[in-house]
């Protein structure tokens, strides 16, 4: 595997390919936010900021969607995929987070994930994206990315992942990281047989891992 300073070197390089990227999923509150991180759980960006619009407009506060009718909300949501569960999920978070928490958002791990169908993931993209805190979050693409320019072991779950780059960058870089690594797996392919172009960093992070591997 690659040492903690060729894992720096290997972010920074596909930050200087991808240049600087944010968020891409669009809200107006912390709230409206954490609900679309909750709809995008195995679905795109793309199509959850194809339904928010009107499930926004149409249930803008947690006291509005906590109100909703479930089969609405799931009527507005279907194109997202997991529809039935998501729709019951946001209106059960709707009612803790207008009923327990005065219509405030967590500012912690442990206050995100205790709502419904929001799990680490989740917080911590909702604790970097809307709140700056140093948290990092790990999707497939960043997943696929840490496995494929071995970063850590192909056997790694999501935690360990997540407690990698911790590890190694500095916390203000942890934001930038994982928008970069995200727009990186989007671009290029990280299967073993390539279904899309397949990019230098690659052939050199395999390289580098062979090298290490030969000191072992």
């Amino acid at each position: 595997m690659l040492k903690d300073d060729q894992i720096v070197w290997a972010i920074h390089q596909m930050e200087a390919d991808i240049g600087p990227v944010g968020p891409s999923l669009d809200s107006r509150t912390p709230f409206q936010y954490l609900i679309s991180v909750i709809l995008s759980a195995q679905a795109t960006d793309v199509s959850v900021n194809k339904v928010t619009p009107v499930l926004f407009e149409k249930y803008p506060e947690p006291k509005d969607l906590m109100a909703a009718d479930v089969a609405d909300v799931e009527a507005i949501i279907k194109s997202v995929g997991l529809f039935h569960n998501k729709a019951r999920n946001i209106i059960k978070t709707a009612r803790i987070v207008h009923e327990e928490l005065a219509d405030v958002v967590p500012t912690d791990r442990k206050g995100i994930m205790a709502l419904p169908g929001a799990g680490r993931k989740t917080a911590n993209v909702v604790l970097s994206d809307v709140f700056e805190q140093p948290t990092f979050a790990v999707d497939t693409h960043v997943s696929a990315i840490s496995k494929r320019l071995h970063f850590v072991a192909q056997t790694a779950t999501p935690l360990q992942v997540e407690q990698k780059i911790v590890s190694v960058l500095a916390p203000a870089e942890l934001h930038q990281a994982h928008h970069t690594m995200i727009e990186y797996g989007r671009k290029y392919s990280m299967k073993l047989t390539p279904d899309k172009e397949v990019c230098q960093l690659i052939i050199d992070c395999d390289k580098l891992n062979e090298e290490n591997e030969a000191l072992i």
